[in-house]
């Protein structure tokens, strides 16, 4: 079975976008706020021996950790930012709080817990599980209940005879 893919426009009101638009910027500034402040801090930390000891090794070991571990916080940041600006647009589209698998609204619970998200709680499962195509391919969206010979496009050609 496939889901269709309805092209809705957003149900929520002006006043109701304005307000989800005004927390997404404010979380889009945080988010900024704190990628600035994890580069000034680990980035771009100078070591300040104050001996004429050489530096340790296990110290540069303990500093490379550190540095890899913020790129991966400052990664995760900029996902974040980008599905935000991808809500701001679809506010401006006229799309937002509405489930790009399903193309049903988004309940507004869900929506002010995750302001920017895509997806229902059913979708956003499906996803999870692996049990839905890759984001970008969210026009058909495979479900469990789906025969086996329909989910096997590409058959093994040894069991071929």
């Amino acid at each position: 079975m496939f889901m269709e893919r309805k092209t809705n426009k957003s149900r929520l009101t002006p006043a109701e976008l304005a307000e989800f638009k005004a927390l997404l910027l404010a979380k889009r500034d945080e988010i900024l706020g704190n990628v600035i402040s994890m580069e000034d801090e680990t980035l771009h930390k100078q070591r300040s021996d104050l001996s004429n000891m050489p530096i340790h090794m296990a110290d540069i070991g303990t500093d490379n950790y550190d540095q890899e571990f913020v790129l991966g916080l400052m990664d995760s940041e900029r996902k974040l930012m980008k599905e935000i600006d991808e809500a701001l647009n679809r506010i401006e589209n006229g799309t937002y709080g509405i489930c790009e698998g399903s193309g049903e609204p988004i309940p507004n619970q869900r929506l002010r817990a995750i302001f920017w998200t895509r997806y229902c709680v059913a979708c956003a499962r499906l996803l999870e599980k692996g049990l839905a195509a890759r984001e970008e391919c969210l026009d058909e969206m495979v479900f469990e209940d789906k025969p086996d010979q329909e989910q096997n496009d590409n058959p093994d050609p040894a069991q071929e005879s």
